[in-house]
């Protein structure tokens, strides 16, 4: 089995990450844990390369400390994970990423960042389920008690 594993750093990717040990069995499972830097314009002017986004060079670095550490801990449960951080809209790269890669389940926090531009344009975890090719597992975060 191939989950593509998207998390970004709004905190669920701690219960994403427990959420995927605790629900699928690691033997013969690949995990590719997946961060999506989105640019202020997903669609780069003529002049310049797809995926240039000069303004998101401070955030490369975190990025790929953040799904390096989610992938070192699902090695420690036993799965073989690999990473990639990728520029683009956030739901649009999830969805290519995981058609590219093959995957057979996708699996997201309910809730990622919160800007404007998701309040007007609905959140990735729903764009992602209605447009996915494969199975999706939305976890959402625990009630505080």
């Amino acid at each position: 089995m191939k989950v593509l594993m998207a998390v970004d750093d709004s905190g669920f990717a701690e219960d994403l990450l427990q959420a995927v040990v605790a629900g699928i069995r690691h033997e013969n499972t690949e995990v590719l844990v997946l961060h999506v830097l989105q640019p202020i314009d997903t669609v780069p002017p003529p002049e310049m390369a797809q995926g240039y986004a000069p303004e998101l060079e401070d955030e490369k670095l975190p990025a790929r400390a953040l799904v390096e550490r989610i992938a070192a801990e699902l090695h420690k449960s036993g799965f073989t994970a690999q990473t990639a951080v990728r520029i683009g809209d956030i739901a649009n790269t999830i969805l290519d990423q995981a058609a590219e890669w093959r995957a057979d389940l996708i699996a997201v926090g309910s809730h990622g960042q919160r800007s404007i531009h998701d309040f007007l344009l609905g959140s990735v975890a729903e764009s992602v389920a209605r447009r996915a090719g494969c199975s999706v597992t939305i976890v959402r975060k625990p009630l505080s008690k």
